[in-house]
């Protein structure tokens, strides 16, 4: 990470977090949900790779995951770094895998770069994080609860949109990108077993400019009175996954055709179209 490059999120501290988490069956589900996902998008690839890499805080599911799939011979998993600064040798890896961390990363192009020196032509890079929709419903309620104290402190977590992926993979050097999104629903009983689970599993508040100090009760009072239950009373949070993969530019890869070279015009396939009508 460079120093020009703002620190929205104190990596220190997520990171400390997530070292402590305790296992949950929502954790241990999502975890299993995304090491699942990842081994069927590989499964449609017809490549192997003799050395890949997953940079990710928990790695053993997903370990397990690529291992099944056939297509990795050897496994190296690299620990989200404090600084962003993987310390990756350039050309060292067939394939990487980052899982959940580019959503609490401050130089994302610079960790995208990163990944594109360290993979070798034909190299294959996918990645998951959550982006979008998620925790929409807490997000709203914690604005509106705020808004009525006049002060509203920082709690939404800037995030890395699906259309902007594309053109970050192919400015770090990564060609053929293709990035979608998965949604997940989670039930809770109330807003406070929500932020408990929020606090165990480590995706507490992050941000450098955080509140540090403990919420007032009549906050989290208002809080509850804005996040609006289901009809069966229970409360809805919404959880976007937004998966992301591109390839080290190789001879073999298919390339865009130059402008000028199609050999028929639209309006030929028109008269074309209609004249079989």
């Amino acid at each position: 990470m460079t120093k020009a490059t703002p620190e929205i999120f104190n990596r220190s501290v997520y990171l400390a977090r997530q070292s402590k988490t305790r296992a949950t069956s929502t954790t241990e589900s999502l975890l299993a949900h995304v090491a699942e996902d990842m081994a069927d998008r590989l499964s449609v690839i017809n490549h192997t790779f003799s050395h890949a890499g997953i940079i990710a805080g928990e790695a053993k599911l997903f370990v397990t995951a690529l291992t099944a799939t056939g297509k990795c011979q050897a496994i190296e998993t690299i620990a989200p770094p404090l600084d962003e600064d993987l310390g990756l040798q350039t050309g060292s890896f067939d394939a990487l895998f980052s899982m959940l961390d580019l959503h609490c990363v401050n130089d994302v192009p610079g960790y995208l770069a990163q990944c594109a020196k360290a993979l070798r032509p034909d190299g294959l890079f996918m990645c998951v994080f959550f982006g979008g929709d998620t925790l929409v419903e807490l997000r709203a309620s914690w604005l509106a609860a705020e808004a009525e104290t006049g002060r509203v402190s920082p709690r939404i977590a800037p995030m890395v949109g699906l259309r902007e992926m594309g053109g970050l993979l192919q400015r770090a050097g990564l060609a053929l990108p293709v990035a979608d999104s998965d949604r997940l629903i989670l039930r809770y009983a109330n807003v406070l077993a929500l932020l408990r689970e929020i606090k165990s599993i480590g995706y507490a508040n992050p941000l450098v400019e955080r509140g540090k100090t403990l919420t007032a009760p009549r906050l989290l009072h208002r809080l509850a009175q804005h996040y609006k239950p289901d009809e069966d009373g229970r409360l809805r949070a919404t959880l976007e996954l937004f998966w992301a993969m591109a390839w080290k530019p190789h001879d073999s890869q298919p390339k865009p055709k130059k402008p000028g070279s199609a050999t028929h015009s639209l309006e030929d396939i028109l008269k074309q179209i209609d004249h079989e009508k």
